[in-house]
């Protein structure tokens, strides 16, 4: 039976009177973006089937039917247009909730959460920052908490991190304040033959396949590190999926994908079965200190934005 053919819910009963929960109407969102339900589900690596019973669960739970379901198509009923706005809208004010919640925690307790993809903790800059904040401010709690390519920046829009150290382009909703440059390597298996150059182009990699990115992390930022679109117009071709440093490398060493990483990656991840080459013709990458725009101002993110500032205007006067 598809969806389109299944009786609606019915509106006298409705599932022992419970509130959907802001998981299901966060879930109902994504439905609503992608039309899809396998793909609504791969977006959150979840099972088809189990993302259907929870589509189906809150529509038990209002009393109304919000998709139809063909074998080809999925389009939002008139009531699931209806409700979409009304569901973001309760999800927004959750994650507010949260995010004043943190905040109000962390000014109680004296805590301040950093996030950190890869191996940022270990940079020179990170290091002064953090022993400017110890000095600055010893009574501050610091805790530093490690992030992946899904939620690097999901995690400064729902308060699960204050600030981090990140590798833009962030998107829409994120402020950054540049630290570093530094030029970009291709991570290679140690038997591709052009592992035999000392540098290497773009076009020479054309016939290389790309690992792809989690679909959480922002386009700009996917198509950043996978250099797409290529500068002769060259598709690039995706393969297996990684979720963090260690999954790049595992896939490159075993010969499954390619990847793009900060030069300094061949100092802290030098690994059996894989070799950095330079690349003569893309642009370098940076690393940031990067906050929620909403954040900005609080007085924990401003006090780290400050030190930063001093930190670079330091090294700046010390060449």
């Amino acid at each position: 039976m598809t969806e389109a053919s299944r009786p609606a819910p019915r509106r006298d009963v409705p599932d022992g009177g419970s509130d959907p929960s802001t998981h299901q109407l966060r879930l109902f969102q994504i439905l609503a973006e992608e039309l899809h339900f396998g793909r609504a589900a791969a977006r959150l690596f979840m099972s088809q089937p189990a993302f259907s019973q929870q589509i189906r669960g809150l529509e038990r739970r209002l009393g109304v039917q919000l998709v139809e379901r063909t074998s080809r198509t999925v389009r939002l009923t008139p009531s699931g247009r209806a409700l979409l706005p009304e569901a973001r809208a309760v999800t927004e004010a959750m994650a507010g909730l949260r995010r004043v919640a943190q905040a109000r925690s962390r000014e109680l307790t004296g805590r301040i959460v950093i996030g950190t993809l890869s191996a940022e903790p270990a940079m020179p800059h990170t290091r002064a920052i953090l022993d400017a904040l110890h000095a600055r401010h010893p009574e501050l709690s610091v805790e530093i908490r490690s992030l992946n390519f899904v939620n690097q920046y999901q995690s400064l829009m729902d308060g699960a991190v204050d600030v981090a150290l990140l590798r833009p382009p962030a998107p829409s909703g994120i402020q950054t304040q540049t630290l570093a440059r530094e030029p970009r390597v291709v991570c290679l298996p140690a038997d591709d033959p052009l592992a035999a150059c000392d540098q290497v182009s773009v076009a020479q990699l054309a016939g290389r396949t790309m690992m792809a990115m989690p679909p959480e992390s922002p386009r700009v930022w996917r198509d950043f590190w996978a250099i797409n679109p290529r500068p002769d117009g060259v598709p690039v071709r995706f393969g297996p999926l990684a979720v963090d440093i260690e999954g790049i490398l595992h896939l490159v060493a075993r010969g499954q994908a390619i990847g793009f990483l900060p030069a300094s990656a061949r100092d802290f991840y030098p690994r059996p079965g894989i070799c950095y080459r330079e690349v003569a013709d893309i642009p370098p990458c940076a690393m940031a200190l990067t906050w929620f725009a909403r954040n900005r101002d609080r007085p924990d993110v401003a006090a780290i934005r400050a030190i930063a500032q001093t930190v670079l205007r330091r090294e700046r006067e010390h060449g």
